[in-house]
């Protein structure tokens, strides 16, 4: 069994920004070292505390045999923490699919050196809460688990309260990322955590962006058991990271020192959330989520276009003048000055 490094599990703990890492693609769909390298030290450089790969922004079908760059994706990343991230620095991978291959995946993360994979259920859309709790248990018994409720409406099923409850109880749990975009789902986690007695060992991370900022300020009580967000794990934040990171700082700040919230921190996160609907595509719900992340990605000239692996995966119709408009209604939360003072280096 492969026990988390307790450093790592006090930086979970203490709260961490963790983007959701893209997939950096040539014109013709094969993957772009250099700038995939560029991401990952953008995010570094930004102040991130670690960086998922693998997972849902990195597109699904880095499995596909004959795709093939699951194995390499997660090498590229490791090299560049090993270079540049610091002995906190969290390494996540993703783990999908029934269990057999979740597993697989698992212990390719760990013989690659990640501290934990992020469990996603989606492919077990049937299964009930016993089946779910055994496949749970067996990647567990491979590597630290970080929970992740994914929002149906981009292949997530829900996962309620009594799942999430017995899910506490694996001893190789060690953060859940919530992330359903829905007030009810998100509550049922937080309660089964509650009820768990764990609350001070599981940390929490925000995946919710439609909530992002009021996740991170709110104090959670349940049958006196007080818990809250240490930090998040999002596709949001592989965009606009340098100013994520300061957006954490502001919220812990506010949170530890029971600061009175003003309208200028509630005003932020509508701000926050107006910009993830363009990002994400909310009006369509979600198609253009992952090409929404690669078209800012694109314009700070981190990546040379929005190639996705599936060439269905496009901007929707109005995204991009989505993405004008808050780009031009929030100028300070965009980081694009950093990129451009710092964009060579990471590319060279």
């Amino acid at each position: 069994m492969n026990i988390l490094p307790e450093h790592i599990r006090r930086a979970l703990g203490d709260g961490r920004v963790i983007p959701a890492h893209p997939l950096a693609l040539t014109a013709n769909r094969t993957l772009d070292e250099r700038r995939q390298r560029a991401l990952a030290r953008y995010y570094l450089a930004s102040g991130a505390g670690g960086l998922a790969v693998g997972v849902h922004t990195t597109q699904f079908a880095i499995r596909d045999p004959a795709v093939g760059l699951f194995r390499p994706v997660l090498e590229l990343a490791a090299e560049v923490m090993d270079e540049r991230g610091g002995p906190d620095c969290i390494r996540i991978a993703g783990a999908i699919g029934p269990t057999a291959q979740a597993v697989a995946e698992a212990e390719l993360a760990m013989d690659l050196g990640y501290h934990a994979v992020l469990l996603s259920l989606a492919a077990l859309h049937d299964a009930d809460d016993d089946a779910l709790i055994a496949h749970c248990q067996a990647v567990a018994d491979a590597a630290p688990v970080v929970g992740f409720y994914l929002q149906p409406s981009v292949g997530g099923r829900l996962l309620g309260y009594e799942f999430w409850r017995r899910f506490c109880e694996i001893e190789q749990v060690i953060a859940i990322k919530i992330a359903p975009f829905n007030r009810y789902q998100t509550i049922d986690v937080l309660r089964a955590l509650a009820a768990s007695g764990r609350g001070q060992e599981i940390a929490l991370y925000t995946g919710n962006d439609d909530n992002i900022v009021l996740d991170l300020l709110t104090r959670h009580v349940f049958e006196g058991v007080e818990l809250h967000f240490a930090g998040g794990l999002l596709g949001h934040w592989a965009v606009w990271t340098q100013k994520a990171v300061q957006l954490l700082q502001q919220c812990q700040s506010i949170r530890a020192h029971d600061i009175p919230l003003t309208q200028d921190v509630l005003t932020r996160a509508v701000e926050v959330t107006d910009s993830n609907a363009a990002f994400f595509d909310a009006a369509n719900g979600f198609a253009g989520c992952i090409a929404g992340i690669h078209e800012v990605l694109r314009r700070q000239g981190l990546l040379e276009g929005i190639w996705c692996l599936e060439k269905e995966e496009v901007l929707s119709p109005g995204q991009s003048a989505e993405i004008d408009r808050v780009y031009a209604a929030y100028p300070h939360l965009n980081d694009d000055a950093f990129i451009e003072a710092h964009r060579d280096e990471w590319l060279s």
